[in-house]
Formats: C-alpha cells, sequence, structure tokens
C-alpha cells in the first residue's frame, strides 16, 4: 500500500497534470493520493475537491489558511495508510515516473530514501544557495546526502510515526531519523523546470531553514543531554566572574577602590549569568527525566 502526500499552495494548473501523471505509473499498485491543500487563494482546492468526488483513491485535506509546508506534511502523514509513503511537490518539476524507483530503494533494506535533484532546473540564485545550504547541513550533522531539502522520498511508515516535525524542519526528516538510527538513502532523480505558478522559495524561507538547523544540531548533540552544554556556558560565565571578583578583593585589600569599577558589575553579571546558565540546564534534565519515566510507564 503506498500514501502519495501532496502538500499544494496555489498550484491550480499543476494538479489536473501531477494527477494524470500520478494515476499512469500507480495503476500497478494499491495506493491512495493525498492532496494539502495550504490555504490557497487561486482554484486549487475546487479542482482537487473535483478531482476527489470521481477518484475514491484520491483524498483531500484542506486548511483554513496557509499554515506552511511542515503542517502540510503532518497532517498528510496522519491520514495516511500506506506502508511505505512518498512525498513529492505539486510544481510538477518532481517527476512520478520515478516513484517505482524509490520503492525498489526502500525494498532493498532503507527506511528513508531521499530524492537528489542531479541536474537542477531552476535559477542560478537558488541552486547556488540550495548547494551552499546542503554543504553547511552536511557538514553539521555528518548525514551524507546531496539534496536534503528535495521534497521527493520515500519513507517506511514507521519513521514518520517516531518524528515530530514542526517550523521548517520537514527539510531535515532525514537529519532526524538519521539520528534516532534509521537507514537512509539516497537516489537521483530526473528534475524539470516549472513551467505554471510561481516559487515559494525566498530569502525569508532560508532564514527560517538555518535556525532550524541550530534547532536540528542543537537537538542531535543536546537534547538528551541539555546540562552538558548550559552547564559548560554556566561555569565558564560563573568562574570567569569569580577570578574577576577575587582580582577585586587583591585589589581591595591593597586599600583601592573597587566600588565604582565597572568590573565589579561585570564580575557580578557573569557570576548570575552562569547560575542561571546551569539551572536551565537542571530544568532541562529534570525535564528529560520525568518523560523517559513516564514512557516507561506507558
Amino acid at each position: 500500500m503506498l500514501s502519495i502526500v501532496i502538500p499544494t499552495y496555489n498550484e491550480e494548473k499543476n494538479i489536473p497534470i501531477l494527477y494524470k501523471e500520478l494515476k499512469s505509473v500507480l495503476n500497478e499498485y494499491q495506493y491512495e493520493i493525498i492532496f494539502v491543500d495550504d490555504g490557497s487563494s487561486d482554484n486549487t482546492f475546487p479542482i482537487i475537491k473535483s478531482v476527489a468526488q470521481k477518484d475514491k483513491k484520491v483524498k483531500l485535506i484542506s486548511f483554513k489558511r496557509n499554515y506552511g509546508k511542515s503542517a502540510a506534511l503532518s497532517a498528510g502523514f496522519e491520514n495516511a495508510k500506506g506502508d511505505i509513503i512518498i512525498t513529492l511537490d505539486a510544481d510538477l518539476q518532481d517527476d512520478p515516473k520515478e516513484i517505482p524507483r524509490f520503492i525498489e530503494k526502500i525494498n532493498q533494506g532503507y527506511d528513508l530514501v531521499s530524492g537528489w535533484k542531479f541536474k537542477r532546473k531552476d535559477s542560478l540564485t537558488k541552486i547556488i544557495s540550495s548547494r551552499f545550504f546542503n554543504f553547511l547541513t552536511s557538514m553539521l550533522t555528518k548525514v551524507k546526502i546531496h539534496d536534503i531539502n528535495c521534497g521527493f522520498k520515500a519513507y517506511k511508515k514507521e519513521v514518520l510515526k517516531n518524528i515530530n516535525i514542526y517550523g521548517e524542519l520537514h527539510r531535515y526528516i532525514p537529519v532526524l531519523a538519521f539520528w534516532k538510527g534509521y537507514k537512509i538513502g539516497e537516489i537521483k532523480v530526473e528534475h524539470h523546470p516549472r513551467m505554471y505558478g510561481k516559487s515559494k522559495y525566498g530569502a525569508t524561507r532560508l532564514f527560517k531553514g538555518f535556525l532550524d538547523l541550530i534547532t536540528v544540531k542543537f537537538l542531535m548533540s543536546y537534547g538528551s543531554r541539555p546540562l552538558h552544554l548550559f552547564g559548560l556556558i554556566g561555569m565558564l560565565c560563573f568562574l570567569l566572574g569569580a577570578i574577576i571578583g577575587l582580582y577585586l578583593t587583591y585589589l581591595r585589600f591593597l586599600n583601592y577602590k573597587i566600588g565604582d569599577r565597572p568590573l565589579l558589575m561585570l564580575a557580578v553579571l557573569l557570576i548570575v549569568l552562569g547560575v542561571q546558565f546551569i539551572s536551565l540546564g537542571l530544568l532541562g534534565e529534570m525535564i528529560i527525566s520525568k518523560k523517559k519515566q513516564e514512557t516507561i510507564r506507558k
């Protein structure tokens, strides 16, 4: 059983073509197609609704407003019944004829297979920024995937059950899956230039993606031991503040005035910050410990 999950936003001209291409590829499989309309302002919703009324294998999930791709994918994953879930974009740049190759790779023992737009048909700006972002992600997370942001992916259902996606974290599902011990693979896929509609890519999306990369890096390195990060920062601040305090105490014994020195304020600030960071790390450890106990009880 395959579940094809397609997040859509203002893709009215692409939907009929994409549906036709999917039908021609999926005829030999047991499948369902789940379109998630992310608050489109054009005729995307009525077009998909019309298709769903004629074809029982097509499902439609609709948002009242635009919540973002992660929310759309999450809704699709929650409603997917397939053993293998495949995601692709609705802009016709992903080619449905690649789906059998994803399934073949999954059947070789991989839990998640990501597409690699080897000959990308996008603007030069988009290509350069994407390559830089992929390089940075690979360097920080140690996940060797060439095109982590490619929307064309295949997953075993159990992978998605164990991953919580929000914000812009949909692009980092392979990283989160790798972190949990799943086997990650990659295949080169054919990529087409956009014919209809406008790209949703922009500087804001790039900025959000970078912030989420920091989030993922933190979760991978310190998600189960926050005290190791906050405690280290706290100890450094506390020790630096204590050293400055000892130096000022030495000066006081030599009859120097220290009450109006900026160093005194800095010493107090560093000590207070140190205590706060250590306390923050301890609180994080307590929360994680409580969650683990609740999981064991269940």
